[in-house]
């Protein structure tokens, strides 16, 4: 294991989490990972703070990502060799509100920097992810 990173992996069983719904899409999503980044990515997190609001997990080459404080999956991103990844994003609107693939590419580009770096700073991303929520409202 990678410094610093816990040394138990993230299982689907370590916390509740929902099947991706029916309402979904799918997209390719090319970036190049490093074996240590695919290493801090195979551990998974499992939430430790009201403010880290993802659970994700792999099974084989497939990472599945969870909104923590409801189960949601939001994310199925299926890793392929070639760096073609194969992302199925939740498209239900009650479960998930963006429904453009440019946006999910940028958010799943800033999640997986996050989610990569070791160790993972859950308060960082909590803080990105509401000034780009207060920015798109208007608000700053």
């Amino acid at each position: 294991m990678t410094e610093g990173r816990k040394t138990q992996v993230a299982k689907r069983g370590d916390w509740k989490t929902e099947p991706m719904p029916v309402q979904h899409d799918t997209f390719v999503f090319k970036r190049v990972f490093s074996e240590k980044e695919m290493e801090a990515l195979r551990c998974g997190n499992v939430p430790q703070a009201m403010e880290d609001k993802w659970f994700w997990f792999m099974e084989g080459s497939t990472l599945w990502a969870h909104r923590s404080w409801t189960g949601y999956c939001i994310y199925r991103i299926d890793f392929k060799e070639d760096n073609n990844h194969v992302v199925t994003v939740n498209r239900d609107p009650e479960q998930y509100t963006c429904t453009s693939i440019k946006d999910d590419v940028e958010s799943l580009n800033k999640l997986l920097n996050w989610w990569a770096d070791t160790p993972y700073d859950h308060y960082d991303e909590w803080l990105s992810e509401t000034f780009d929520a207060l920015k798109k409202a208007g608000k700053l």
